[in-house]
């Protein structure tokens, strides 16, 4: 990473007009629905357990991750369509989309149509997200370019928390089907105000790459399978090997094919590129850590402080507290300590709160459980903008959407396997703790099967035994970001020596 990442600079860009007024709210608020969906569904498990869909454990966890495999999967190809066809009628067509697929979710009478609406909305992010990024690069000038890329990075993790607080709002209902119903009325308004300000760019002229994008779709597909399966199925088992086994080929045959065709959708070759890599690998683990924590956070403060769902969706507010008032000051910080130092703070940070909030307990004062995640807030403050403008500025402008595609990636695939981990090891500890006549009589998977499992009486043991889980799940997350961070620091520091000799 390099402090041009921060002030980049661009002929083309600076005689482009201003951009118009109000575009940069719009686009940020289509940010935050699409991300704020992948964090609101996790509260509503509970209450969709419960309901007349009866959906079994497994189904459960399609319902949360369909969404986030079909915008994992696909957001890159929305952004290289964006690039051909035009980003704002792409964009457009997103939004439609999520609008359609939270009808169908809203409105679903069984598990399958749940799954296909949570499919349809999932494709609808994959257009949105890439493309809001790219119309305003398009429409700022170069001094303003910076500040706007770090705004719009910021989103994506204030994004994660409205769509806590905003989930929880809605689910004190009682019906999951508010949640997806809200998402129709604010898809179709935010599309009408896209129509309204945003500019039409230029289109790149580049051919799509159909065969490549279909090699990288199922590749990634197998991947997030894989990841999403290995809590349930087990990490070792012959199905999760083999889905492991089929992108690692489908991956490589994918790198063949674009080395050789004229117009890749995302040439392998900028991977050599040492501080995009870096970069990816950064996002990566910065949303590892922050969905493990989302994840848990839900259920801990459900279970181990008897928060109600609101109150739940509430609790995470403090994290924004630093990304709202911070995101602004990170370019000056990164140009006076140089954006390697303030990666390397960032991970601190993250890595840090993660392991203060691992040692909370259903005592510990709620304020000291804030404070952990404020010290977490900061290192996502310093992390977002400088990852985000190291990734964008390492391709062309004319790949915008393609780079910020990439950037969705990283981060979709950093949550599936933050919460894949963390439910592992959360749930491994989770059953070795419960007392062995509730473990080896019934044996519970979940608390709420625990729960069942014994009287009224006993539920105190039962909560114990899921913070204890909770616990060990965050300390694993919290020095894997903090391994993570530092190979992230080493390798820029080893590009730049070598650059320089």
């Amino acid at each position: 990473m390099r402090s041009t990442v921060l002030n980049p600079t661009s002929p083309a860009a600076s005689v482009r007009p201003a951009a118009p007024r109000g575009l940069l709210t719009v686009m940020c608020a289509c940010v935050v629905l699409v991300v704020g969906m992948v964090a609101a569904i996790n509260l509503a498990v509970p209450i969709l357990a419960a309901s007349a869909l009866r959906p079994s454990a497994s189904a459960l966890v399609w319902i949360v991750d369909t969404y986030v495999i079909c915008f994992a999967c696909l957001v890159i190809s929305g952004g290289a369509a964006g690039d051909r066809f035009g980003r704002k009628g792409i964009l457009l067509a997103g939004l439609t989309s999520f609008a359609v697929g939270a009808l169908i979710s809203a409105a679903a009478p069984n598990v399958a149509v749940l799954l296909a609406g949570r499919a349809v909305t999932g494709i609808g992010a994959a257009a949105v997200l890439p493309n809001t990024l790219a119309i305003l690069l398009h429409a700022v000038p170069a001094e303003r370019r910076s500040a706007t890329i770090a705004t719009w990075a910021s989103m994506t993790g204030i994004g994660g928390v409205v769509g806590n607080v905003g989930g929880g709002a809605l689910l004190t209902s009682g019906s999951w089907r508010w949640l997806f119903g809200a998402g129709i009325p604010v898809a179709l308004i935010l599309a009408a105000l896209v129509g309204l300000v945003a500019p039409v760019s230029p289109r790149s002229g580049r051919s799509l790459d159909p065969f490549g994008t279909v090699l990288l779709v199922g590749a990634s597909v197998a991947l997030l399978l894989g990841i999403v399966q290995g809590q349930e199925a087990g990490w070792g088992s012959a199905l999760v090997i083999g889905e492991f086994c089929c992108a690692a080929a489908l991956f490589a045959i994918w790198t063949i094919v674009e080395l050789r065709v004229e117009h890749p959708l995302l040439d392998p070759r900028i991977l050599r590129l040492p501080r995009l890599r870096s970069a990816c690998l950064g996002m990566t683990a910065v949303f590892f850590g922050m969905f493990a924590l989302f994840y848990v956070n839900a259920s801990f403060l459900q279970y181990g402080k008897g928060f109600g769902v609101l109150h739940t969706g509430l609790g995470i507010i403090p994290l924004t507290v630093p990304v709202v008032l911070g995101t602004r000051h990170v370019g000056r910080l990164a140009h006076r300590v140089g954006p390697d130092a303030t990666v390397a703070l960032a991970f601190v940070f993250v890595g840090g709160g993660l392991l203060g909030i691992s040692t909370s307990t259903e005592q510990t004062p709620y304020a000291a459980y804030a404070a952990w995640l404020v010290v977490t807030g900061i290192g996502v403050t310093l992390a977002l903008p400088t990852l985000s403008g190291a990734i964008t500025m390492s391709l062309p402008s004319d790949r915008a959407g393609v780079g910020a595609g990439l950037q969705a990636t990283t981060r979709e695939f950093g949550s599936a396997l933050g919460v894949a981990v963390i439910g592992t090891a959360l749930n491994a500890r989770f059953v070795a703790a419960l007392p062995p006549d509730i473990r080896v009589g019934h044996d519970p998977r979940t608390v709420a099967e625990a729960l069942a499992a014994t009287t009224s009486a006993r539920a105190d043991e039962v909560v114990a035994a899921f913070v204890a889980g909770a616990e060990f799940g965050l300390r694993v997350i919290g020095v894997a970001v903090l391994a993570l961070g530092a190979l992230v620091v080493l390798q820029s520091l080893l590009s730049r020596r070598g650059q320089s000799r």
